[in-house]
């Protein structure tokens, strides 16, 4: 009998669990968690914290799923270090644990900006996880009704989202030119924070916090121009580092992320990785990327418990991809979103209708689509993405692609044209 152990009890742990119950009925599996929860959807959070589901619904898998399943479920138990040499955890509280083959699944932290005095006051915080969302929910009733958050990214804008909802006046600090400058160009940003000032979410473009004021408490922010903001409560949302110590100290190959193989194993043999804290192939760029998305997330989960099993399973890679909807405006980035300037040899196409809020752009290389964007009309978003991923050459469609009505039967049809070629 094996003994499987994993690290992170998220999408991409909970999936290896599953794929490895599924091919390995008796042999003992370890989860460890350093929170203090079943498994969650952390997607869900901001939403959460919104008021607009409940705990109940934020629940990915309850309690009873690891009784049922035959699992060990260690919470509040923070993994410190893997000794590859003798195939063992050690834990902060010095106990150990052995195991045949781990999952390093850790996923990620949030960014705090290094250097800003006060960022340790009450009232300052991340929204990465359940707690921080518990945390910011139960402070609410006690604070001012004003709020900032630090950074224009997805965090911050979902914070700021669910902070608007809760009757907070809200003012987003973004540094660069533009909202969502990871994922869209200034086109679909420019519609996206459109719709959040229509709905009362002050946007304050170009500006970065330099001090948080206020001796304990939360008083304000005083930007890097000197201007001074009122608030009692400040949502840290610059971005995530996966976390990836403890493959650093175990000595595996890591780049942003731990480096996998096609395995989905780390570069040392019984170790692997999977999720926020994965870095593999992105097949819309050509080379290893971390995408940390729920789906892929899952999908490395489900491949690399296989894997750890003795089950031969590829791991063909991710595709970066994030959705979001604000007020009632869907967005949906895929692959490249955006033409640098060395890229002569992309090619894009784009339709932007001002008046009813649809922005559509399509990114190409040698007649292959590599990236989408798609603001206000997502129907298509599904095809795009397998032809990204299928890396089917769509030249001669090029004139259709961004219709209203294009859909499969138009690959399926020019398929066809292509097989009556050679007959």
């Amino acid at each position: 009998m094996k003994q499987f152990v994993i690290i992170g009890n998220s999408a991409a742990g909970i999936a290896a669990a599953e794929s490895i119950r599924q091919n390995d009925k008796s042999s003992k599996i370890t989860i460890i968690s350093d929170e203090g929860y079943a498994a969650y959807c952390r997607c869900l959070i901001s939403y959460y914290l919104a008021g607009e589901v409940s705990e109940e619904n934020v629940v990915y898998r309850p309690e009873s799923f690891y009784k049922e399943n035959n699992i060990e479920l260690l919470l509040n138990k923070k993994a410190l270090s893997v000794d590859a040499d003798k195939n063992r955890v050690t834990l902060a509280d010095k106990s150990q644990i052995g195991y045949d083959a781990l999952l390093i699944a850790t996923g990620a932290s949030p960014k705090f900006p290094q250097g800003i005095k006060g960022l340790k006051n009450k009232g300052v915080f991340g929204l990465r996880s359940l707690k921080d969302a518990k945390d910011i929910s139960g402070l609410l009733p006690t604070v001012s009704d004003s709020a900032c958050v630090l950074g224009g990214g997805l965090v911050g804008l979902k914070a700021g989202y669910a902070l608007n909802k809760r009757g907070l006046k809200v003012k987003v600090i973004v540094k660069s030119s533009q909202v969502l400058s990871q994922m869209l160009d200034a086109c679909a940003a420019g519609l996206i924070q459109s719709k959040l000032e229509e709905n009362g979410i002050e946007i304050v473009m170009g500006a970065d916090a330099a001090q948080i004021l206020g001796d304990n408490q939360v008083k304000g922010i005083k930007l890097d121009s000197g201007k001074e903001i009122a608030c009692s409560l400040v949502i840290v949302g610059k971005g995530v580092s996966p976390n990836i110590d403890i493959g650093k100290e175990a000595k595996l190959k890591c780049a942003e992320g731990i480096l996998t193989d096609n395995h989905l194993q780390s570069s040392v043999s019984g170790i692997y990785a999977a999720g926020d804290v994965c870095e593999n192939i992105d097949v819309s760029i050509g080379k290893t990327a971390v995408n940390a998305l729920w789906p892929v997330a899952v999908e490395q989960g489900r491949i690399a418990g296989a894997n750890m099993t003795g089950k031969a399973c590829l791991y063909d890679g991710s595709v970066g991809m994030n959705s979001i909807e604000f007020f009632g405006l869907p967005v949906i980035s895929l692959g490249v979103y955006e033409i640098k300037n060395d890229a002569a040899s992309l090619e894009k196409l784009e339709m932007f209708d001002e008046k009813r809020g649809i922005y559509k752009k399509l990114i190409l290389k040698e007649g292959v689509i590599i990236g989408a964007i798609m603001a206000g009309d997502i129907r298509n978003s599904g095809l795009f993405l397998s032809l990204i991923r299928g890396k089917v050459n769509v030249a001669v469609l090029k004139d259709k692609l961004l219709l209203e009505n294009f859909s499969y039967p138009h690959i399926a049809g020019m398929t066809k044209e292509k097989e009556q070629m050679y007959v």
